[in-house]
């Protein structure tokens, strides 16, 4: 027994237990029992300063190495990946940091022409949010939904943290500034409502950290062609799992990882499979606030299920 919890251990009390052979069953809106969306982040980091992954050893700032590996996303990656994700038809949940309004408007532009989600990631990758004072992380919050808003005229209805980065209010302050869902949580295959102070919810939609190419290729150095073969066989074993239980499958890119051409080259590969079983009907495609909304809806015709 440890001596420093000696009986209940600390809880974030935002859920109850609930095994997943133990729930109630449902359908995504097409009949399909396995829903699968892109998470496209596209970001910005500071010049000189802050946070960000690293393609070498980091140097003393400026580090134009691994901030000028990044920014290929945004100048070359992001457009490649946008060109494969027209060819096949693939709506996505973009993630995007509102320094990109002043950097590089024009990618925004296009993934609002496109007609995919906007989702709000923060200002800027190069710093965390969990760090942040109560009033300063709201003010993050509303800062980045009301320019998302004004810029692109939609207000975003879904968030994920720069870094997954969390202080312990931050499901409470996203239910309160007007948030739907979060991508925060990594902990389970299916949407979860989280309890917010005051009584409120908000919705956790599965967020990949496994099927995300900053952990498997960036921190476990794995190739591109091992990447997107994980990706295959998790969809495969996932459609099967899915004749039990309805499920989401969520695929975390970032374009100056992906977009780079050789490994874009497999992407294609496995976009290709999904878009295939996408055609037959196998799944639903989609995004992450489509699911979120589908569950909302379950949640008003049967409350007593999704509490």
């Amino acid at each position: 027994m440890t001596t420093r919890w000696p009986e209940l251990l600390p809880s974030h009390d935002r859920f109850d237990y609930r095994p997943i052979t133990r729930r109630p069953d449902y359908r995504w809106p097409n009949g399909a029992r396995l829903a699968v969306y892109l998470g496209f982040n596209l970001e910005h980091f500071a010049f000189g300063d802050g946070l960000g992954a690293c393609l070498g050893p980091a140097s003393p700032q400026p580090d134009v190495l691994n901030h000028g590996w990044r920014e290929y996303g945004n100048r070359v990656g992001a457009w490649r990946c946008l060109e494969l994700f027209d060819t096949l038809a693939l709506p996505t949940g973009a993630l995007i940091n509102t320094a990109l309004y002043d950097h590089c408007p024009e990618l925004v532009q296009a993934v609002v022409a496109r007609g995919d989600e906007l989702i709000g990631h923060g200002h800027s990758n190069a710093e965390r949010q969990g760090t942040l004072a109560e009033d300063h992380e709201r003010a993050l919050l509303v800062r980045c939904r009301e320019r998302m808003a004004r810029e692109s005229g939609r207000a975003p209805a879904g968030w994920l943290s720069p870094w997954i980065s969390e202080s312990p209010r931050t499901p409470d302050l996203l239910a309160e500034t007007g948030y739907g869902y979060t991508l925060n949580w990594c902990h389970d295959d299916q949407p979860v409502r989280m309890r917010t102070r005051g009584g409120g919810a908000i919705w956790s939609v599965p967020y990949p950290q496994e099927l995300n190419d900053i952990p498997m290729i960036v921190g476990r150095l794995m190739d591109a062609k091992d990447f997107c073969a994980m990706v295959l066989d998790n969809f495969e074993e996932m459609l099967v799992q899915s004749r039990a239980q309805p499920l989401v499958m969520g695929l975390a890119l970032h374009p100056y990882i992906v977009g780079q051409p050789y490994r874009l080259r497999h992407l294609r590969g496995v976009l290709t499979q999904l878009a295939l079983a996408r055609d037959r009907g196998e799944i639903w495609f989609t995004t992450p606030g489509a699911i979120a909304a589908h569950m909302g809806q379950l949640a008003r015709e049967r409350p007593e299920d999704f509490r």
